[in-house]
């Protein structure tokens, strides 16, 4: 690009900006997906875990986690020219919920990541944008060591409408974690059309 004009002498494409939230229960692997995904030096609010926060904070299956996000996790992802995604990454523990209304504001849609050796874990993201009427993509992250299961097998398990979309992914590899961003994207352009439908029906 030379003086804000490409090499063919076309302005530049002024992006479509997308803001997708990243949630699910604690150490499910938000961070890592954001971390994987994101086109720039990802912003993160991570803080050690301590023995003053044992109590509340429940690492079971995930003994070696050592961070926590305390506020969000940021990154960004251009889809195409015209389309660029801003991440935010939610806090996964419940005293810091109050963050959840304000990052959700402006959301096209959700990632809620599921680790299967904890489903419970996920319930209450689930509840959170099915209540908003917030278009949301369940994402399975595929842990090494926990048990897969297929995409119907999960849907059922957590009581799910026929309408959410599925989708294994594994969140520190960039294509899987792309794949399921774009199911978001195309599932929030999905409801939308829906609603507009309706709207005019």
């Amino acid at each position: 690009m030379i003086f804000g004009r490409t090499e063919r002498g076309k302005p530049p494409v002024e992006p479509v900006t997308l803001k997708i939230l990243v949630a699910g229960g604690f150490g499910v692997g938000k961070t890592t997906l954001v971390g994987a995904v994101s086109e720039i030096r990802p912003l993160r609010t991570e803080e050690m875990l301590t023995e003053a926060g044992r109590p509340v904070d429940d690492i079971s299956g995930v003994e070696g986690k050592k961070t926590t996000t305390v506020a969000m996790d940021f990154g960004r992802i251009t889809l195409r020219e015209d389309l660029v995604l801003y991440l935010f990454g939610t806090p996964g523990q419940d005293r810091f919920w109050f963050l959840w209304d304000e990052l959700a504001t402006g959301a096209l849609g959700a990632i809620v990541l599921a680790d299967t050796r904890r489903l419970e874990d996920c319930f209450a993201a689930v509840d959170y944008f099915e209540r908003r009427s917030i278009p949301f993509v369940m994402g399975v992250n595929c842990f090494e060591g926990a048990a897969r299961y297929p995409a119907e097998d999960v849907r059922r398990a957590l009581d799910l409408d026929e309408g959410v979309p599925v989708v294994l992914c594994d969140a520190r590899d960039r294509e899987s974690a792309k794949e399921v961003l774009i199911r978001v994207v195309q599932h929030a352009m999905d409801q939308a059309a829906v609603r507009r439908e309706a709207a005019t029906g």
